[in-house]
């Protein structure tokens, strides 16, 4: 009797893990599922989505690339990943370096794209993770291959945090910081607000201090003498 009802207590069990299975495939397929149609609309963060269920503050006012400023356009790629126009969503030569300057893993620092972040704010969460990171790669190549970098540069603008109480994209970083619309920001102040990204709650362009001031002249140098940063940015007809 014992050996005929062990079998009975596997298939009991079977259903339940299935469904657990099943679930996690489509949680996983997703978003390859959805990003092929962020190639219109207005696409909205985890993080922003998190702050509007539990009550918090969130401004944000979506605004095409041709209503942002070159300025910002170099600036965040100057800063945040030079070879965005040049790579397929992974930059594996500033991945080596950032394994290289560290003293191990969990030291390592920088190595994630413009890309990358984009599926992270899209469709992942905040904070460092193996797991995260491990989803990401893919997802990241993903993103490249379905979208054009003048798009998934313009989502990146629109979802950057870019204030300490809930400002969100560059337009609304850009009237809190210098009250003025992003399409106007010279750059200077585009070089401070990418200067910001990566702590806008620590990072301030509207009282810069002079950390923030001397790492914006770094930028500002950086984008005169790449001008050819933002070529992929340029509108297909």
């Amino acid at each position: 009797m014992d050996r005929q009802m062990k079998p009975r207590r596997k298939m009991r069990f079977a259903p339940p893990l299935r469904a657990v299975f099943l679930l996690l495939l489509i949680l996983l397929a997703l978003p390859y599922v959805v990003t092929p149609f962020y190639a219109w609309g207005e696409p909205t963060s985890t993080v922003m989505l998190w702050r509007r269920l539990i009550g918090k503050r969130v401004h944000r006012i979506y605004v095409p690339l041709s209503r942002i400023s070159p300025n910002l356009e170099r600036a965040v790629i100057v800063a945040e990943d030079g070879r965005f126009c040049s790579h397929y969503g992974i930059d594996f030569a500033e991945i080596r370096d950032a394994i290289t300057s560290a003293d191990d893993l969990e030291d390592m620092r920088g190595g994630s794209t413009i890309t990358q972040q984009v599926a992270k704010n899209l469709f992942l969460w905040t904070g460092r993770s193996y797991v995260r990171k491990v989803l990401e790669f893919p997802l990241a190549v993903w993103i490249d291959l379905v979208l054009s970098k003048r798009r998934i540069l313009e989502i990146y603008l629109n979802i950057a945090e870019w204030g300490p109480n809930g400002e969100f994209g560059a337009e609304a970083g850009a009237r809190r910081a210098f009250g003025k619309p992003a399409r106007s920001l010279s750059p200077s102040q585009a070089a401070l607000m990418a200067a910001v990204l990566p702590n806008p709650h620590d990072r301030d362009a509207h009282r810069p201090d002079p950390g923030l001031r001397r790492l914006a002249r770094l930028y500002v140098g950086r984008m005169a003498q790449a001008p050819g940063a933002t070529a992929c940015l340029r509108p297909t007809h």
